[in-house]
């Protein structure tokens, strides 16, 4: 039999996981188009836990996990809370088990990568539009598949093949900064994840490998809100010096936005989402963890069931999984960060 072809929208970790179970079960016919003219094309943000029941088992069925192990940051799970006006350490969760180690965004991608036969992933090959069994790239040319599955992330151009639904703005915003070999900052965070929040604004802040951190500026604010590191330090008067030098340096800003609750759509053959195409919530630990779940057990109901049925038995599970997720993702945001009594 001829193996079936299925194109997967996106080479984050979510489409590069199916791509590789797929191809160790003998599909050979497996194409990641990515839009991004290379692996290198931008950095891949910062670093994720693997949960064991999630990202975990998906390592381990993309045979990965040994070499997951070895690159894992089992330190990493330390997490500390200090007070926001005196930096004092008043909450610690030290490193233990191995329940969520941690691991930077782009060392995974790049284990999965590797992983891949050569080829697989098609460079600067964006999918336009979707539908069933079919695909539109950026430059106008049309090609069919067996399947379409769209892990292009929050605003796929996939999902319209399924599902009218726009990501919303959820009224968060984070504010990023990167900061490297910086001694005080490296202190105060730990080894993993530290936090301080005080009169509905936070500071977040963890630990990458080489000593790189990465920490986030957290508030309710308007979407199109750009302020200036001036206008944070106004912002987050008050608050003690040393976590106020998280706000130095170059400003990313990340709007947070969330698909509407519950986001479901009617099995249609030949087309189907995984990761944030499906399901985008905000980044409280588990999106990255579900798009791998997805990714692999997506491949692994089309490897025993094939790519009709299995895609179908996927869908009755995952769906009902992401919707009980962001019933809880999307609240639990709103109170870690909430309403200010001055608006920005």
């Amino acid at each position: 039999m001829t193996s079936p072809r299925i194109a997967i929208a996106g080479a984050g970790i979510g489409g590069l996981t199916c791509a590789r179970v797929l191809q160790l079960h003998g599909f050979e016919n497996v194409t990641v188009f990515e839009r991004e003219s290379s692996p290198e094309a931008r950095q891949q943000g910062g670093t994720i836990d693997l949960h064991a029941d999630s990202g975990q088992e998906a390592v381990r069925a993309a045979g990965l996990f040994e070499q997951w192990r070895a690159l894992a940051r089992f330190e990493g799970q330390e997490q500390r809370k200090v007070d926001h006006a005196t930096a004092a350490l008043i909450e610690h969760e030290p490193a233990e088990g191995d329940f969520r180690p941690e691991i930077d965004r782009g060392q995974l991608r790049r284990l999965l990568l590797d992983s891949l036969t050569p080829g697989t992933v098609a460079w600067g090959r964006g999918i336009d539009s979707a539908k069933p069994g079919e695909v539109t790239f950026l430059n106008g040319s049309t090609s069919t598949f067996d399947l379409v599955v769209g892990a292009d992330g929050a605003w796929s151009r996939v999902r319209q093949a399924l599902s009218p639904a726009m990501p919303l703005y959820t009224g968060v915003m984070f504010v990023e900064t990167r900061h490297d070999n910086d001694e005080r900052l490296l202190d105060l965070t730990g080894q993993g994840t530290m936090v301080a929040d005080g009169e509905g604004l936070m500071i977040w802040s963890q630990r990458n490998s080489g000593d790189h951190i990465r920490a986030y500026a957290c508030m309710r604010a308007r979407e199109d809100w750009k302020p200036s590191n001036a206008d944070l330090m106004e912002l987050y008067a008050g608050w003690h010096p040393s976590l106020l030098a998280f706000l130095e340096g170059e400003l990313f800003y990340r709007p947070l936005y969330s698909l509407p609750v519950p986001h479901t759509w009617e099995h249609t053959p030949g087309v189907t989402l995984l990761g944030d195409a499906a399901h985008l919530q905000p980044p409280l630990g588990v999106g990255a963890n579900l798009a791998m779940q997805d990714a692999a057990e997506l491949a692994l109901a089309i490897a025993a069931d094939g790519v009709r049925d299995g895609v179908r038995a996927y869908e009755s599970v995952m769906v009902p999984r992401s919707v009980s997720f962001a019933e809880r993702t999307n609240p639990a945001l709103l109170e870690m960060v909430p309403e200010r009594p001055v608006r920005i």
